[in-house]
């Protein structure tokens, strides 16, 4: 089944939050990826399923506390293998980021309780999640429990890093640039069914400049120099190398599920954690950028390459913006499940969910129960609601959705969607029904409809811990 109307929480950290405790991020004070918490209150998937029988297994990308009592192994996985906090260099996860990006800070890398210190010279981080994913599935099948394996790779996150063979196979396919490229996505798009034209539509680009996180930087293809179009070219051959990578990684976990007779007894659940991702460094960083990756090439070990706002707003066609936004591009995922004793192949459904569905639909198919309380604390009562209607065919009211992030806001009830526009310091009204794309801004002639919707994001917001925007 593929849903058409999935929503993430905009940025990794947010998202892995909401999914593993099935509430909103928590904010203490305003709204960022740093503060939004795993406190020791909440409750977990992998301790709401372990409670149920269940052994539970999470490979890749944690991001929620690399410190006890805040790592998979202390709230409630069996087996973990990864990263305790943000993405890495690819080829050799603990060296250190650039000191004039993120102060040269060495990453944290860890299997169990030990953490890792060195890696062979062929490794490569895709291959090594896929590999542990498999072992841990095998070893799991083998046992009469059933089980939970969480598998989080970090591709295509920056910094851009893809094996030279991978990315052989996407040379020239980029060389018309970001606009063609999007135009031509919307027309698989739509030929596939899964938009309507009249409802989605090819949204333009925003051309408002604000800080760095506002802009776009989308320049025509051809007022780029041949020099520029090459370095474009290829941070999307390599993006596109990385995605294939584990796309191909994704395939070697099926067959060995499929090797291991629980295929049909399983779901298998797909998505990402933000919108197409667009990074790039702050203005007084880019000098040092330049003149750091002059003469690496794109993709090299040596090198830390961003994919760039034109690429991110690429990605997400049709919609506008990329990470870190709350306009669909940034928050919209793309989602599949396979069940097969449930879910008919091919199946489509427009019905919207949220990351926070997530624990209660896998409590309701694991027959496990969301406690009330965890190591003498009071569990915050749930605020996801059960996809199961949906993957049985059936229609669940849509449930209100809110987002707060890096001073970007949405509210969603029903088909109507606020927004607030950073730039502009102003909120926008969307009618989702006939303009997914958010195209049409209705604020205008609906003043007492926004300002009703205003209200009810900042009490969702204040319930969220969030008090300043």
């Amino acid at each position: 089944m593929s849903f058409t109307q999935f929503y993430n929480c905009g940025v990794c950290v947010t998202t892995r939050s909401a999914m593993y405790t099935g509430l909103y991020p928590q904010f203490p004070g305003k709204a960022s990826a740093a503060n939004s918490s795993l406190r020791p209150e909440m409750t977990t998937l992998g301790a709401v399923l372990k409670a149920a029988g269940y052994n539970t297994g999470m490979t890749g990308k944690w991001h929620l506390g690399h410190i006890a009592p805040s790592r998979p192994i202390d709230r409630v996985f069996d087996e973990f293998y990864g990263l305790l906090d943000g993405c890495c260099n690819f080829f050799n996860p603990i060296q250190p980021d650039l000191i004039f990006y993120n102060g040269g800070m060495v990453r944290h890398f860890a299997h169990n309780e030990k953490t890792v210190e060195s890696f062979p010279e062929d490794y490569y981080a895709t291959d090594a999640f896929t590999g542990h994913a498999i072992e841990t599935l095998q070893r799991f099948a083998k046992s009469d429990q059933p089980f939970f394996i969480n598998l989080n790779y970090t591709a295509p996150h920056f910094p851009l890093h893809a094996l030279p063979e991978d990315i052989e196979r996407y040379r020239g396919r980029y060389r018309d640039g970001q606009a063609a490229i999007r135009k031509e996505r919307y027309a698989r798009q739509v030929a596939s069914g899964l938009f309507d034209p009249e409802i989605v539509r090819l949204s333009d680009a925003d051309s408002r400049r604000s800080d760095f996180r506002d802009d776009n930087n989308v320049i025509p293809w051809e007022d780029l120099d041949e020099a520029t179009r090459e370095r474009e070219e290829a941070r999307m051959e390599v993006y596109a190398a990385m995605i294939d990578r584990m796309d191909q990684g994704i395939g070697r976990v099926m067959q060995a599920l499929d090797a291991s007779g629980e295929a049909d007894n399983t779901i298998v659940i797909f998505f990402s954690d933000n919108g197409g991702c667009a990074s790039w460094p702050a203005d007084e960083e880019e000098p040092a950028f330049m003149e750091y990756k002059e003469g690496i090439p794109v993709g090299d070990p040596r090198g830390y390459e961003f994919v760039g706002k034109s690429w991110g707003w690429a990605q997400n066609a049709p919609f506008r913006r990329h990470k870190d936004w709350t306009y669909e591009g940034g928050i919209a995922t793309p989602m599949i499940v396979l069940w097969p004793q449930t879910v008919s192949p091919g199946t489509k459904t427009d019905q919207p969910g949220h990351v926070v569905d997530l624990m209660p639909t896998l409590a309701a198919v694991g027959h496990a129960v969301y406690p009330t309380m965890s190591e003498g604390h009071a569990v915050p009562k749930m605020e996801g609601r059960s996809l199961l209607p949906v993957l049985n065919g059936q229609t669940r009211e849509i449930p209100d959705m809110g987002w707060a992030l890096f001073s970007n806001y949405a509210w969603r009830e029903g088909n109507r969607k606020i927004v607030f526009n950073r730039s502009l310091q102003e909120w926008e009204l969307y009618d989702l029904a006939v303009d997914r794309s958010e195209t049409r801004n209705l604020a205008g002639n609906h003043g007492d409809e926004v300002g009703r919707m205003v209200a009810a994001w900042w009490e969702w917001a204040k319930r969220c811990g969030f008090s300043e925007m």
